[in-house]
């Protein structure tokens, strides 16, 4: 095509949004000889936003999202937002917003752009997530499941997101692993979802004081508070560690033993991911999203709530040989340069606008 397409990415924020990281790769990524990419964006809290303004391209700081009440101004309402949509002339809007908010989708349809949404996490249990997925031009999925969600709607595609294999990197971390301690790590935005009290609980079972827990997510939330009374009930203040929300985790899961992921349900768990493209052995629950990321390591998944199960995963990888466990970590590297690479991820998503605009 003779002429740039104009992308525009619609987030909540870069905060709390996990999705963050994978759409700056993409604006990041995108040939800018074929696209024009913007932000509009909830709101500009948190230090990862900075990391996007030095992307040097336009983010606005604007709602696309419309609340439906009163229904008797939602149109006016939506009209606002669509607008805004026509005047800056997109050809395509890639929305990540995390909810069924549909709202956006139809202001998109008014001002005539192409509109499509990636569908983060699991769930599909209302009206409006069906209005929202019939009104979308196309749904990239990033997890076999989900694709169940959609039985009438031809136009969707899985779309695993990719990672930048070489920021990920074992060897930018080379010796840093304390010899003494067992350290296992979770990263995670800090809700009840995430489980977390399972790995604590299981702490607890191995009387082990060889083995660290390190927690990194905001402690601000009640869920945090009710792990920390957990870890003082199990007498483990000395063995399990809230460490905050952390800009940059690197070094931590480079140092790491154990990687592990707890969730009830994930869409696609990139800190599962980052984990593994660090090269440090790992576990997950078996539920979507954390499955299909390991759908070739099955050995390394354990039953949701079978604390039994999780107990002895963790013994059985804490008794490997260095050889043994720095193998596992290697295997699993590769296999994510293999299939979560951010080369693919970003090319799939450069054939995808392209079609979109040419239909």
């Amino acid at each position: 095509m003779s002429k740039r397409i104009r992308v525009l990415y619609t987030i909540p924020n870069f905060n709390t949004a996990g999705s963050g990281k994978v759409v700056y790769d993409l604006v990041n990524g995108l040939d800018k000889s074929k696209f024009d990419v913007e932000i509009a964006c909830g709101n500009a809290a948190g230090h990862f936003f900075k990391t996007i303004q030095a992307l040097e391209i336009p983010i606005y700081i604007i709602e696309t999202k419309t609340h439906l009440k009163p229904y008797a101004s939602l149109l006016f309402r939506v009209l606002k937002v669509s607008r805004f949509f026509n005047k800056q002339q997109y050809d395509v809007i890639h929305s990540w917003q995390w909810s069924s908010d549909w709202t956006e989708s139809l202001a998109a349809k008014l001002a005539g752009v192409k509109w499509l949404y990636t569908k983060k996490a699991m769930g599909f249990d209302s009206k409006h997530w069906r209005i929202k997925s019939y009104l979308a031009d196309f749904i990239v999925t990033v997890n076999t499941d989900m694709v169940n969600y959609f039985p009438n709607k031809k136009r969707q595609k899985l779309i695993p997101f990719g990672l930048d294999t070489s920021y990920y990197n074992p060897e930018l971390f080379l010796n840093s692993k304390d010899s003494n301690v067992f350290k296992i790590i979770t990263v995670a935005n800090l809700v009840a979802v995430k489980n977390i009290e399972i790995i604590i609980e299981a702490i607890h079972e191995l009387k082990d004081s060889s083995i660290h827990l390190d927690i990194v997510g905001d402690t601000k939330e009640d869920y945090a508070g009710y792990l920390k009374k957990l870890v003082e009930d199990y007498g483990l203040i000395e063995q399990v560690f809230f460490l905050g929300k952390l800009p940059d985790v690197r070094s931590l899961l480079a140092k790491a033993s154990l990687y592990i992921i707890s969730s009830k349900q994930e869409g696609m768990p990139m800190a599962l991911v980052e984990a593994m493209c660090l090269g440090i052995p790992v576990l997950g629950s078996d539920v979507s999203g954390v499955n299909f990321v390991l759908k070739d390591y099955k050995e390394l998944l354990f039953p949701l709530e079978d604390l039994d199960v999780l107990v002895q995963k963790i013994r059985d990888i804490k008794s490997m040989t260095t050889f043994e466990s720095d193998k596992l970590g290697m295997d699993l590297r590769y296999y994510c340069l293999e299939h979560f690479s951010k080369t693919g991820f970003i090319e799939e998503h450069e054939q995808l606008y392209s079609e979109l605009v040419e239909k």
